[in-house]
């Protein structure tokens, strides 16, 4: 096959890696363009244009693909298909019909479950059991088109939104190389409109912690924001009034406290547990603002806790 790719983030690296090793002859690599980053702001490329330069493979980087120039410069690669995974831009008519078996859309959950921008978060913060990939033709909605392909993952009650993302990057890469060895037997499946939802964007008002809510929810929260933006909480103890919190990782503790959410039940010698509304959390992993990550052992010896909020 003559695969056009388009992708951005680190997510969508192996399965270039992936299409690049199966034998497929990549004709061109789309990506965002270089957006500034860090303290200084330099102009930085994103993880699949770096891979991209490696692998020796023609790079574009138009802001819009609605443009009829870039549009005929797509054409002009005249290839089968286009494999579009966390490209960033929606695609617009014109490009989904260019390549012969048009556009196919790599997508971190079993759809319609999930469409949109956090499909491994949203699947975390609300407790499914299974989520997984699919192979979608694409079309000119938001993650509406038909299903080609799809396999299955479950998830852990330890898995983070980085480990879940980096399991789904690996069965990505594998559903997508089986979908363009068999592309003329796959069949479309439409998707069921009545199973959507929508997973919108993480946004970091959404990292503080509601303490009233139980400590299976409050864990939630805690994995699907880890790696960003992090599950956080206003902390005070016996040598500040108020610092920011973040919390990386935590246990679920059957146990409820007869006390308010949010309240340290027990504190001291490698142990911080907070009261919520239904069970109890044991905290792991934090990082006061201005410090390091710190296990809960370390934390309590250099600290004395007294409320979070």
């Amino acid at each position: 096959m003559q695969v056009i790719f388009a992708g951005t983030p680190e997510f969508s690296v192996g399965i270039l890696d992936a299409i690049s090793n199966a034998g497929h002859e990549i004709k061109g690599v789309y990506t965002q363009p270089d957006r500034p980053k860090g303290r200084g702001r330099f102009l930085t490329p994103c993880p699949v244009k770096e891979r991209a330069l490696e692998l020796g493979l023609p790079v574009f980087q138009p802001e819009s693909l609605k443009d009829k120039e870039m549009q005929s410069q797509l054409n002009n690669l005249q290839a089968d298909v286009m494999v579009v995974v966390a490209y960033g831009q929606l695609l617009p008519i014109e490009v989904l019909e260019a390549p012969k078996y048009g556009c196919l859309n790599i997508h971190a959950s079993l759809l319609p479950r999930w469409r949109g921008a956090a499909p491994i978060q949203r699947s975390i913060i609300s407790g499914d059991k299974q989520t997984g990939v699919g192979i979608m033709q694409m079309n000119e909605g938001l993650d509406t088109g038909d299903i080609l392909l799809e396999k299955t993952c479950d998830i852990l009650k330890s898995d983070t939104a980085k480990s879940l993302h980096d399991k789904l990057a690996e069965l990505g890469a594998q559903v997508i190389v089986e979908a363009l060895d068999n592309i003329n037997q796959l069949t479309p499946t439409a998707q069921d409109e009545s199973g959507v939802n929508y997973a919108k964007k993480l946004t970091k008002d959404e990292a503080w912690i509601d303490w009233s809510k139980s400590a299976i929810e409050i864990n939630q929260q805690i994995r699907a924001f880890n790696p960003y933006p992090i599950a956080q909480a206003n902390a005070s103890s016996d040598k500040f009034d108020s610092k920011v919190l973040r919390i990386l990782s935590a246990t679920v503790i059957e146990k409820t406290y007869n006390t308010q959410p949010g309240e340290i039940v027990e504190y001291g010698k490698g142990t911080c547990i907070v009261a919520t509304t239904n069970g109890s959390l044991s905290l792991q992993t934090v990082q006061l603002a201005g410090k390091k990550i710190a296990n809960i052992k370390d934390f309590t010896n250099a600290y004395k806790l007294t409320k979070l909020q």
